[in-house]
């Protein structure tokens, strides 16, 4: 089966109320159009998962973050191969979130986390995410 290494951006920021929230993002094409992920993008070789996601974050958002703490690695076989994801903890350094491959994006909390439809192995890293929001 074929491995796929990726790593995705949980962007957080908190509001001038004090409401934590994170950034999520809609797939606008391939099998998996309209369900919801954290963006990020496949680990090119020679990359560290952070360098890939500082890369991918600027390609798909014309953002630049900062990486932090890993939240975790959620390993997903999907029918047509297997997949490693690496969570990262993310802030905006610069830039707007401008959707350049995305359909839509939303700032959930953790009052609405849960109210889109996930791919599956973003599902997985949503318990550690709760517990930060």
């Amino acid at each position: 089966m074929k491995h796929i290494s990726v790593s995705a951006a949980v962007i957080f920021r908190t509001s001038p109320a004090g409401e934590r929230s994170v950034f999520a993002t809609q797939r606008g094409y391939g099998d998996w159009r309209g369900w919801w992920e954290f963006p990020g993008g496949k680990i090119e070789q020679g990359e560290t998962p952070e360098f890939a996601l500082v890369r991918e974050i600027r390609e798909e958002l014309a953002t630049e973050i900062r990486v932090g703490e890993k939240l975790g690695t959620v390993e997903y076989d999907y029918p047509n191969f297997h997949l490693t994801m690496h969570c990262f903890a993310c802030e905006i350094i610069s830039g707007r979130l401008e959707l350049l491959e995305h359909e839509n994006a939303a700032w959930l909390t953790a009052e609405t986390l849960r109210s889109v439809k996930w791919l599956p192995a973003d599902e997985l890293i949503l318990p550690a995410i709760e517990e930060r929001l």
